[in-house]
């Protein structure tokens, strides 16, 4: 009888484990394979510079809106279904978004931005619920998961747009089959668990809101300040480069390093994060390493590939220690919601005026230097959120 049990209890892992990973390949594609069409789709459609900018920061200002409202609306579905009914949510919007109707595309934007802020705020939820000691393992492989497949999203959707006579929006469109074959995968899944249903005889004990608690609000802010870190390497790096003579593909190059080498990172993270008593030690290392990458960037740009290499391990670093937090430090799976989607509303409004903010300071200075010296300095407030929030307590119950 006990190994009958054994063997459900594995599979039930291992189908959750698969769930994960379903769920992680889905959250930056459809988003992040915007930016190299985003030229075609402008002139497509006629769109200004500034109705380009809004279109690509949309889903970030949805990640900042609805990530609130996700840990009610898997209070009210339950978990399972909660995450799969986001990945239709998503499916519908990727759809709306290619089609050639007026208007349907900003429609398509905004559901895609809507699906992945539940998604982003309910996996670590998920991780919490059924692999509680194996969290930061876990978070690590999917966090790499999800890199890698925005990475392959980058690289075929031009090509995918210059061969087929739909153009950009086929590029756009394939990405439905991502999130159609995670929801096929995970139907069987969704009634699994009796007790993650309305009916559960064995409700959580009420666990404190992570908005009354000061560590709360520290990981909160570490987990804005790393995706300003993030964020900013990403809307910049390529410019900054080839403003100080590197050539456009080389630059391109580089960037495609600091993506691989960040996958690399998100899996070391998982595999050492879990190792000491706490996470102080290794969030200050890897703030640390982001103060060196903007310092290095404004004063030594000659060792411009040295600062990608140590910015990519640094952010690789950084949002596995991040999403691990909304576990490690909650004591409930709907805690861990509730903190998620705090720090994730919080965060992604920071991600979104990160870039801005760091593009506004350098049209004032008329260089770089000043916004990377700035950035370096908010970094430093990182490393400091870093000890805080690393340190080894949880939030509580009432």
């Amino acid at each position: 009888m006990s190994v009958v049990t054994s063997k459900t209890g594995s599979a039930r892992l291992g189908m959750a484990f698969i769930g994960v990973l379903l769920i992680a390949v889905n959250l930056r594609v459809s988003f992040i394979s915007v930016g190299p069409v985003l030229e075609n789709i402008s002139g497509d459609l006629g769109l200004s510079s500034a109705a380009a900018g809004l279109f690509t920061g949309l889903p970030l200002i949805a990640f900042a809106v609805f990530s609130p409202v996700a840990p009610a609306f898997a209070s009210r579905l339950g978990l399972n279904r909660a995450l799969w009914m986001s990945l239709l949510i998503l499916a519908a919007g990727i759809v709306l978004r290619s089609l050639p109707v007026p208007g349907l595309i900003w429609v398509g934007t905004a559901l895609i931005g809507l699906a992945i802020a539940f998604l982003n705020v309910l996996l670590p939820s998920l991780v919490k619920r059924d692999f509680p000691l194996r969290v930061s393992q876990v978070t690590g492989i999917y966090t790499a998961a999800q890199a890698t497949m925005a990475a392959i999203g980058a690289a075929v959707v031009v090509p995918v747009a210059q061969t087929s006579p739909a153009g950009w929006r086929l590029a756009l469109g394939i990405w439905v089959g991502v999130a159609l074959i995670a929801m096929a995968v995970l139907l069987p899944w969704l009634l699994q668990r009796a007790e993650d249903s309305a009916g559960s005889s064995a409700p959580e004990v009420p666990y404190r809101s992570p908005w009354t608690s000061a560590l709360g609000w520290q990981v909160t802010i570490f987990m804005g300040l790393q995706s300003i870190s993030y964020y900013v390497l990403m809307a910049w790096l390529p410019t900054i480069e080839q403003s100080r003579g590197v050539s456009a593909p080389t630059a391109g190059f580089h960037l495609s390093v600091f993506l691989l080498i960040s996958v690399f990172a998100s899996l070391a993270a998982g595999g050492i994060l879990h190792r000491g008593r706490d996470q102080r030690l290794i969030s200050l290392v890897s703030s640390a390493l982001a103060v060196a990458t903007f310092l290095g960037l404004a004063f030594a740009p000659g060792l411009i590939l040295l600062w990608v290499v140590l910015g990519s391990i640094s952010s690789g670093f950084l949002i596995v220690i991040a999403l691990s937090l909304f576990s490690l430090r909650s004591v409930t799976y709907t805690q861990a919601a509730s903190l998620s989607g705090m720090a994730q509303s919080l965060g992604y409004g920071l991600a979104a005026v990160g870039p801005v903010l760091f593009g506004g300071l350098r049209d004032l200075s008329g260089d770089w230097t000043l916004p990377l010296v700035v950035t370096a300095g908010i970094m430093v407030v990182l490393a400091v959120m870093g000890v805080l929030a690393g340190r080894d307590r949880v939030i509580g119950v009432r």
